[in-house]
């Protein structure tokens, strides 16, 4: 190579690098990603003491990174490189049997993040769980795909390490509060318990833990042929997917609609809905959406259900396609989202009256999600 070549590669490589940083400082940012389904890094704000310590580095390279200008060309094309390549993973997701995009949360239980919220559940736990009913009180922290489908993972995949983080949780609470979760659905091993593209377990998988926790609650749960099962789309693509940057077959949304239906009257963070399920979500990429109208801070369900049982449950998205399921044997339902509610759980629980409490979220949800410190409030 002679001297002029290797300066005009070297000057094409730093044009490239450079030009492309300055197109992106240069273009409007984008506040949030439809294909991800994510709020995008935003220009951290310049300032003394964030360059000393390093956190302006940081959030700086995560602003480039999120808005480097056609970023879904790039994250589409390093996965379909990865993917010629045999590779049987990418950004942290396993390529496993059957079509799945599994995600590995690697690390995820590992941080100081997760401890804390273990800490802040157990001491939430051991403070209010005397003033419910034995039995009525109930942690379900339902295990991730990658600790359910392990006959779909490559053969190389270390077992998951959500088992043992599980495990702590059951272990440092009060007797009968734990539900597990993880054995019903192993029960059902071989049926479609996950989305092939997103994160979120299938109505299916909600319906056997649900029935088989309601009917350990002392109620007496719907049975499946209680329900005439409605595919309401062939197209989701989730979450999981759309972080790869790939088409692939598309997921099935199903409802699961009463043949005896139960009247249910809801609202979302005081807006009245006509439905526990949002026809509309269906046309958008949130799909999952369908199911409550997606996540809201409070919302309160009323039903014609006999009885006077009155439940509060603490939650993530998992919970949404769940919480239909509890209609026919509460006569209210409040669901509250920590992520969005400003509302304190100690005032709450101290004027709702409830009969029962649940918490319900997914294990890598839970472990990272920072809003479950609100428990303490």
């Amino acid at each position: 190579m002679t001297k002029w070549s290797a300066c005009l590669n070297a000057f094409t490589f730093c044009l490239m690098i450079f030009g492309f940083a300055a197109v992106t400082l240069l273009h409007k940012p984008v506040d949030f990603s439809e294909t991800e389904n994510r709020v995008l890094a935003q220009m951290p704000e310049v300032n003394l003491d964030g360059m000393l310590n390093g956190s302006f580095e940081s959030a700086y390279e995560d602003y480039l990174t999120d808005q480097i200008i056609f970023r879904d060309r790039w994250i589409a094309l390093k996965t379909s490189v990865e993917r010629l390549a045999l590779r049987r993973e990418s950004k942290d997701v396993y390529f496993a049997e059957d079509g799945y995009l599994i995600e590995k949360h690697t690390g995820v239980f590992e941080t100081e993040l997760a401890r804390q919220n273990a800490e802040a559940l157990v001491r939430f736990t051991e403070e209010y769980w005397a003033q419910f009913t034995l039995g009525r009180f109930s942690v379900m922290i339902v295990p991730n795909a990658v600790a359910i489908l392990r006959d779909k993972l490559p053969p190389f995949a270390p077992p998951s390490d959500e088992n043992a983080y599980l495990k702590r949780l059951a272990d440092a609470l009060p007797e009968r509060v734990w539900f597990d979760a993880g054995e019903v659905l192993r029960g059902h091993a071989g049926e479609p318990l996950y989305y092939r593209t997103d994160h979120h377990w299938k109505t299916l998988a909600a319906f056997y833990v649900a029935e088989a926790w309601m009917n350990g609650q002392g109620g007496r749960a719907l049975e499946l042929s209680d329900y005439e099962i409605l595919t309401v789309s062939s197209s989701f693509e989730g979450t999981v997917q759309s972080k790869l940057g790939i088409h692939t077959m598309g997921d099935t949304i199903e409802l699961f609609e009463p043949k005896e239906p139960v009247a249910c009257t809801v609202q979302s963070d005081g807006v009245p809905k006509e439905s526990l399920y949002d026809i509309a979500a269906l046309s958008t990429k949130d799909q999952y959406a369908f199911y409550l109208g997606g996540n809201h801070g409070m919302t309160h369900i009323e039903t014609g259900a006999e009885g006077d049982r009155r439940i509060l449950v603490i939650k993530d998205s998992y919970a949404n396609c769940l919480i239909p399921f509890l209609t026919g044997g509460y006569r209210e339902i409040d669901v509250l989202d920590l992520r969005y509610s400003r509302q304190r759980v100690s005032e709450l629980i101290a004027a709702g009256g409830y009969t029962d409490l649940l918490i319900l979220y997914n294990a890598a949800g839970f472990a990272s999600d920072t809003g479950v410190a609100k428990l303490a409030r």
